[in-house]
């Protein structure tokens, strides 16, 4: 069968931008004016207003998220021979800040629900050598933090959060990235908020902690040419800061845009028993960076859908222990059975703001009409 035009993208980030074109056009043309390309008042602008929009005291921008995982961790005094406690469940980058520190990361399955970190398991893979525990808020969902703060503050580990695709998600009123002792955020351009480019960010409230980062982003200068620290290269430039200080004003309406296609998703989809679809915790705001249902024989419907037209996605096939970058570590098949099932059930709708109801309802119908094709092979997954 031949592959229909697109009818329905994954994504679709021309529309995201056409509507404040002009507006960013002029946002860099002013850092152009005043050449500040390199950090900068257009990025201190910014990290103004996205501590505000968290609630913390500080936010520190850096080049990316994988920079504000590892330059947190660095920060945190993370080093050889220590070990960093995350999930498998999440995109490599988490892990990779962890070994980037010379430390090891270890994991712990998720919920079967939530999709993020299983509080139960939490303690039973703490050693004497924890030194942090990353939890991550996949999809946009933040993780159960009560239970996980408790088990880190008994054996006084802090937490950091991986917060990469929850800009803006709540739990219990509070936002993202303000119950560790740090948020890590990352702005890549398909996120919730995203920039023209690489970017990232770290939310404190620990002052001492945001200027250790300040100083590890910027080659461990504590003023020009005067290194107390072996640092990196790690700033967030002026254009990037500037865009996303236009684009944050819009993005709590962005993600209640993102709420209202999930409220549809689930009306539409609520009777087909064969996909589990996402839930959104008691007492937490999900935010829906990633509209991932769950499907038997994901990969023929993932084809299937493509040939109707309908662009869908995978968030992630192979969980992080199972990568032939850390076989390493020594986890087989079966060591984490929760990640490992829904790695091999994820199947991820076209979500994004601009999305109108009826390409919503086009992408729930052809899944129906694609799951219908497959009967009675696929059926309800459960773990």
């Amino acid at each position: 069968m031949n592959q229909q035009p697109i009818k329905v993208p994954f994504l679709d980030l021309k529309a995201h931008h056409e509507p404040i074109r002009d507006e960013i056009r002029q946002a860099i043309e002013r850092v152009i004016d005043a050449n500040a390309f390199a950090g900068g008042p257009f990025v201190e602008a910014f990290e103004k207003d996205w501590a505000a929009f968290c609630g913390t005291r500080h936010a520190i921008g850096v080049g990316n998220g994988t920079d504000a995982l590892w330059l947190t961790l660095l920060a945190l005094g993370v080093g050889p021979g220590d070990e960093v406690i995350t999930v498998p469940s999440t995109f490599m980058a988490t892990a990779e800040a962890v070994s980037f520190c010379g430390a090891r990361p270890v994991f712990v399955d998720i919920e079967p629900v939530t999709y993020t970190m299983d509080p139960a398991r939490l303690e039973q893979a703490i050693t004497p050598r924890t030194r942090a525990i990353i939890p991550v808020h996949l999809f946009g969902q933040v993780a159960d933090m009560d239970p996980i703060l408790e088990v880190a503050r008994r054996h006084g580990i802090p937490v950091v959060e991986d917060a990469a695709q929850a800009h803006g998600a709540t739990y219990k009123g509070r936002r993202a990235g303000t119950f560790g002792i740090a948020g890590c955020f990352s702005f890549y351009p398909g996120k919730n908020l995203g920039a023209f480019g690489e970017a990232g960010a770290v939310v404190t409230n620990d002052a001492e902690l945001a200027d250790r980062i300040r100083c590890l982003r910027d080659h461990g200068q504590v003023r020009k040419y005067h290194h107390d620290h072996i640092g990196w290269n790690a700033r967030m430039d002026g254009i990037q800061g500037a865009v996303l200080q236009v684009k944050l004003r819009r993005l709590a309406a962005a993600n209640e845009a993102r709420r209202n296609h999930a409220r549809q998703y689930a009306r539409l989809l609520a009777d087909v028993e064969q996909v589990v679809l996402p839930v959104e915790a008691p007492g937490r705001t999900h935010v829906y960076h990633v509209y991932a249902v769950r499907v038997s024989d994901r990969d023929e419907v993932l084809q299937r859908m493509g040939r109707r037209g309908i662009a869908c996605g995978i968030h992630y096939p192979i969980p992080v222990h199972r990568q032939k970058a850390y076989q390493h570590l020594g986890y087989g098949e079966g060591s984490f059975p929760v990640a490992e099932q829904c790695a091999r059930e994820f199947l991820s709708l076209p979500m994004y703001p601009e999305l109108r109801p009826e390409q919503v309802e086009l992408v729930a119908t052809e899944l129906r009409a694609c799951l219908d094709e497959l009967r009675p092979r696929s059926h309800a997954c459960a773990v």
